[in-house]
Formats: C-alpha cells, sequence, structure tokens
C-alpha cells in the first residue's frame, strides 16, 4: 500500500510538472522581435575609449568594449561591456534589453560585476536610446554623425543634466 501511494504521489508530481511546462509558450512573438530590431544599429562589436568623473571629483579615463548582439530568435538584445584603465577591469557588465508593451519604451536589466543587478527604465527616442538606472540619472547612446558609437552620463542637477561620463567606440566588427 505504502509503495502504491509513493508511486501515486510521483505520477501526481509529474503530471503537475508536465502542466507547468505546457503553461510556458514557445510560440516566437513578431511583435517583440519588430521592437528588438529598432535597437540594431548598436549589434557588433565595439571598442573605444572614455571618461568618467568618480564620486571624489576625479576625471578617470578608460579603454571599453561592447559586444552587442540579438538574442532569442531576435526578440532581446544583450549588451556586454568591459572597461580597464590603467590595467586593471574598472567596469564589467552585462544587460539584456527587452521589449515593452509601451511604444518606445524598454526594459534594461543590468548585471554588474560587484553582483548588484536591476532593471530600468529605457526609452528610444529617434534613435537615440536613453536609460535611467535612478530617477537622477540617465545614460543616452546614439550612432553619432561617424558611425561611431557615442554614450553620454549626466546626473540631474534640477533644472540642469550636469555630465559625468562619456564614451566613444568604434565598431569593429
Amino acid at each position: 500500500m505504502k509503495k502504491l501511494i509513493k508511486i501515486y504521489l510521483f505520477a501526481a508530481c509529474m503530471m503537475g510538472f508536465l502542466n507547468l511546462a505546457h503553461g510556458q509558450s514557445y510560440d516566437l512573438n513578431p511583435e517583440a522581435q519588430e521592437k528588438i530590431e529598432t535597437l540594431s544599429f548598436l549589434v557588433g562589436s565595439w571598442k573605444g575609449s572614455g571618461w568618467m568623473i568618480t564620486p571624489d571629483q576625479q576625471r578617470h579615463t578608460f579603454e571599453q568594449s561592447e559586444k552587442v548582439e540579438m538574442r532569442l530568435s531576435g526578440t532581446h538584445l544583450m549588451i556586454e561591456g568591459k572597461g580597464i584603465s590603467n590595467g586593471k577591469v574598472i567596469h564589467n557588465a552585462l544587460a539584456i534589453i527587452s521589449p515593452k508593451e509601451e511604444g518606445g519604451q524598454f526594459s534594461f536589466t543590468s548585471f554588474l560585476q560587484s553582483g548588484s543587478n536591476g532593471t530600468f527604465k529605457a526609452e528610444l527616442k529617434e534613435r537615440v536610446l536613453y536609460w535611467y538606472p535612478t530617477e537622477q540619472v540617465r545614460y543616452v547612446i546614439q550612432i553619432n554623425e561617424f558611425g561611431q558609437w557615442h554614450e553620454i552620463g549626466e546626473y540631474n542637477m534640477g533644472t540642469d543634466w550636469f555630465q559625468f561620463f562619456e564614451m566613444t567606440l568604434e565598431k569593429v566588427e
């Protein structure tokens, strides 16, 4: 009898698992593909340099690389970036950009070498990507007139934005 109960419990667990697995949709989402395609101008491998102002108000330079790929059948964009200054990795991050249903809106999920992560608001305005890690900070990414990735970081000082970060990258692939 105990053996029979164990068999029934095992079978019930397996049926529950199969129902959960069937509950996921594996269909391709053409709307997500279309929306992420608007960010395809970032796809490729990029290298260059930049500068940032640290909390101690010192300006530091760095060498940067970014690898950007469409993922999950073109429904998400993955960005992997690495910054090096004086031979030391100072920035190592991974981001996944996902479409939201609102027009021009995206989720920007970032993972840092420190172990921290978060999901932030992002939006595309006329081929310029803005993402906001906080209400007071924004990053602005665009391809400039020379075909370079140009990104700035700014802090909101009330009515004005103060720039604390800039990088310019050349497409290498």
